[in-house]
């Protein structure tokens, strides 16, 4: 059996623009997604603090450093500039992939700059803690 986990997560982001007629998707400052191992038009989850909206979308490179957290056609609607969201990447894995597995767990400062990328959370006794 396989199992839909969180693969990466970056917390506590702000929402730098917003742009309704785009293609789609959320722009992301290229250093954050290094960091979260993302990579461009991979399917994220953006969770807004801010409102309670939660969407899908994919991600597309911003450039590097720039802070920038942009939302695109449809998903500008979810959320404002200021708005504080979570970004997050699910993955499937199996009993294998599971051991030690830890996802990338990214904290930013509130101008979107990375504060800490961490990697503790790790998934221990998978086959013996868990039942199967």
């Amino acid at each position: 059996m396989k199992r839909f986990m969180l693969k990466s997560k970056i917390h506590r982001a702000r929402i730098t623009g917003a742009e309704l007629h785009y293609e789609g998707s959320l722009s992301l400052d290229l250093a954050l997604m290094e960091s979260a191992d993302l990579l461009p038009f991979e399917k994220i989850e953006v969770y807004n603090v801010s409102n309670g909206a939660r969407f899908s979308t994919y991600v597309i490179p911003a450039p590097r450093y720039s802070g920038e957290v942009r939302l695109n056609g449809a998903a500008a609607r979810m959320g404002a500039v200021g708005d504080i969201v979570i970004i997050a990447s699910y993955g499937l894995f199996d009993k294998e992939e599971l051991e030690g597995f830890r996802p990338y767990l990214v904290y930013v400062y509130e101008n979107n700059q990375i504060r800490e990328v961490r990697r503790e959370m790790v998934v221990e006794g998978v086959g013996s803690t868990y039942d199967w």
